[in-house]
């Protein structure tokens, strides 16, 4: 998480996919608003015969729509509109199976895989490993080029400072006090290529973050973050390593009317449900 802070798709038009619209059409004022008693039984055949050919295409436009196995990369009909961004999805490849300093690592030297170690690279450098020294030199030295590592282990133990964890409620060993449970996450949500070639890439990941002390004397309570944060990364000795990484706030959305959890449901649930060993 950053070290500055406490931690460290709607239509052009304004409608999700399509106003949904429905046209009424009233009914002519000659004075009979029911169309006349002799024209009544053939304007019926007419509007059965319209209903019923409207349900068919709109079974079978959905049909069509559900049929899988079409080119997800082909345009929207000549309309000339934007192109939607891709869904950061499960591309088919398997995870990596090896790890360097208990990260994942050997990602793929394409799109796919430096999208994928930007995630896993957020994970960890969001993780409570990064308030404890040794642990966050291991991050550091496998996350890192070795330049940019070298750069950034001095300035970081700076920065986590005894005085930094103090206000975080740990010690200067980055332990939190015995009752409690110090919370650090970081929650890939999407990632986005912004730049790609075989030898550097540009990946930007938006997440979500939760961070603070867990207990029942803590000032200091878990609660949301949502940022960006974005990677550039080098292919570096047969893997991506990243070389610069910046952040900032948001996209944040709307804060839900969900009632806050108690300090003990918090520490369970951090106990219960372990982070995904994966992202992407």
């Amino acid at each position: 998480m950053s070290l500055g802070d406490d931690h460290g798709a709607r239509g052009e038009d304004g409608g999700y996919g399509g106003t949904g619209q429905t046209r009424t059409r009233l009914p002519d004022s000659d004075g009979d608003v029911y169309g006349g008693a002799r024209r009544g039984g053939r304007s019926s055949s007419r509007s059965l015969v319209t209903v019923v050919g409207v349900v068919v295409l709109l079974i079978a436009a959905i049909a069509f729509a559900n049929r899988g196995g079409g080119d997800s990369g082909s345009d929207d009909g000549g309309s000339g509109g934007k192109a939607e961004a891709p869904p950061t999805a499960a591309s088919g490849e398997q995870p990596v199976q090896t790890k360097a300093g208990g990260i994942p690592s050997g990602f793929a030297q394409d799109e796919q895989g430096a999208q994928s170690a930007a995630s896993n690279y957020a994970v960890s450098l969001g993780s409570t490993g990064m308030f404890q020294s040794d642990r966050r030199h291991e991050i550091v030295a496998t996350i890192y080029t070795s330049a940019a590592a070298s750069k950034l282990q001095g300035p970081m133990d700076k920065a986590y400072s005894k005085n930094f964890l103090s206000k975080m409620g740990l010690d200067a060993n980055g332990n939190a006090p015995e009752g409690n449970t110090f919370v650090s996450r970081t929650v890939p949500l999407g990632a986005d290529i912004q730049q790609y070639s075989d030898s550097s890439a540009k990946v930007a990941v938006w997440y979500m973050g939760l961070i603070g002390m867990s207990g029942p004397n803590s000032t200091d309570p878990v609660h949301s973050t949502w940022k960006t944060w974005t990677f550039d990364l080098q292919w570096s000795d047969g893997d991506w390593k990243v070389t610069k990484d910046t952040q900032k706030d948001g996209p944040a959305p709307v804060p839900g009317d969900d009632q806050a959890a108690s300090s003990d449901e918090i520490s369970k649930a951090i106990e219960e449900y372990g982070g995904f060993t994966y992202a992407r």
